[in-house]
């Protein structure tokens, strides 16, 4: 009988050591007696709640090369496509345009550039620190167009380099997703979005929407910063084209910089990464894939099961992420990433070539004063119709893997309006009795050689002669 009833206690002990033991390992890496306070920036102080989420997200500041043949860490994003000094000529991004270092280091990126670049001011913040929701709310109208430096100097002196932080994203509480960002909700009210009634997948892609996005800085006559905006408003859900941002930055003059070649006013596209993931023509997006799944796949640390925090490519993973979902080889998963992205950027440097010809042509024309004025605008207007779309495509950071069908679209588009315009230029030149110049790829890289590389140049680059293009005269497979 004692022998009867030792063995069901002792069954009983141990299952109530393993209920005990799994519970544990549950709240592994999770300290709930820590309590994180509403608007805390600081990583460090989560991840004392989450040491395994801290982890992941120190790993942010690794580096790790040879991974893209388009995307490489420590690289400026010029010389591999010397087109673009042309493009950018009067802009801060044709003289200094790197790699980003990554999601922690993009504030110190920042201050690592030229001050003259961030001339636009406090604006520049936005996307940067953790602490522009406050700063914003702190200073209103003085935060967009007071000087970058005196914005800056707002910030705790501590966290004066903090890049992305815990509370960009999440819910200190219940860490719940969320937006923290005015700026993405005001776009998506404008496109019949609801920010209050998002579902969990969406907003896995809309907390990297808050700054993975084009952005337009509207200025004010003396050109000072009024306010930072997403051009969405002739969009829509799961449809925010390059066409209606066009048509937004025309119709409302978000026009920011000056284009030395053409003499024209013209705007800026920057990185529109969920802008091409979520237009028609993605696969992934259509089948209700976010951001987070490929970017932040889940991994296991001991027992627990998270989202990885270090984010970045699946090809640093060897595609760990894209094999939750296909059973090909990882070996395999990358032919197709490469194909895809080997044929976006061969239309993307054709584009740029027929842009670099069309804005020297407007150049020569400029120069001639003999030429049809009416023609000229004519041509010009073709070349910002074409410099959009090209930048659209080149600022976004997947080389067109995101949506290759809609960026070999765009890249068509624009290939074909920059061909139009060199040839209304040129047209323009002859009606005025000169000669056109002659130009060709190996011509144009020599005038940006002579032009921007030369060893007594301005720019701040020491090479003297600009890499060749990838792809632009090999067999595509």
């Amino acid at each position: 009988m004692f022998k009867r009833f030792y063995g069901i206690y002792a069954l009983a002990f141990l299952i109530l050591g393993l209920f005990a033991s799994n519970c544990t390992q549950r709240a592994e890496g999770v300290d709930a007696s820590i309590i994180i306070p509403e608007g805390e920036k600081d990583p460090a102080v989560w991840g004392k709640k989450y040491p395994n989420h801290y982890d992941s997200y120190l790993k942010n500041s690794e580096r790790t090369k040879g991974y893209s043949r388009y995307r490489n860490d420590n690289e400026d994003r010029l010389s591999p496509w010397p087109f673009q000094f042309i493009l950018f000529e009067g802009w801060g991004m044709g003289v200094e345009y790197n790699e980003p270092n990554g999601h922690t280091d993009m504030l110190k990126d920042q201050l690592l550039i030229d001050a003259a670049r961030r001339k636009a001011g406090g604006v520049c913040l936005t996307c940067k620190s953790p602490y522009a929701p406050i700063l914003r709310e702190k200073m209103g109208t003085d935060y967009f167009k007071k000087p970058y430096e005196e914005v800056h100097a707002q910030i705790p002196k501590e966290h004066q380099k903090q890049g992305v932080s815990c509370a960009d994203c999440h819910d200190p509480k219940t860490m719940d997703l969320r937006i923290s960002r005015w700026t993405l909700i005001e776009a998506l009210k404008a496109i019949g979005k609801d920010p209050d009634r998002l579902t969990r997948q969406e907003k896995r892609s809309l907390v990297c929407a808050q700054c993975h996005v084009t952005y337009s800085i509207p200025k004010d006559k003396e050109g000072k910063s009024v306010y930072v905006k997403f051009p969405w408003a002739n969009g829509k859900w799961g449809n925010i084209s390059i066409e209606g941002v066009i048509k937004q930055i025309k119709d409302e003059n978000l026009r920011e910089w000056k284009h030395k070649l053409t003499d024209q006013k013209i705007g800026h596209i920057r990185h529109p990464e969920f802008e091409l993931f979520s237009s028609p023509g993605s696969v992934h997006w259509a089948a209700g894939v976010a951001c987070a799944d490929c970017h932040m796949p889940y991994e296991r640390v001991g027992s627990e099961k998270m989202s990885s925090h270090r984010w970045e490519s699946p090809l640093k993973k060897n595609m760990k992420a894209c094999m939750q979902c296909h059973n090909q080889s990882s070996e395999w998963l990358k032919e197709q990433v490469f194909n895809i992205q080997d044929r976006v950027n061969h239309m993307f440097t054709k584009a740029g070539y027929a842009l670099a010809s069309a804005a020297l042509m407007i150049e020569a024309a400029e120069k001639n004063p003999k030429v049809d004025k009416g023609q000229l605008k004519k041509a010009k207007g073709l070349y910002e119709e074409a410099y959009y779309r090209n930048t659209w495509i080149g600022a976004e950071n997947s080389m067109g893997f995101h949506n290759p069908p809609e960026a070999l679209r765009v890249l068509g588009d624009a290939l074909d309006q920059g061909r139009q315009a060199e040839i209304f230029a040129r047209e323009i030149i002859l009606k005025a009795g000169a000669m056109p110049p002659e130009l060709d790829i190996a011509r144009i890289d020599k005038i940006v050689s002579e032009r921007y590389l030369s060893k007594d140049n301005k720019t701040g680059f020491k090479k003297n002669v600009p890499k060749k293009a990838r792809l632009l005269t090999e067999v595509i497979r």
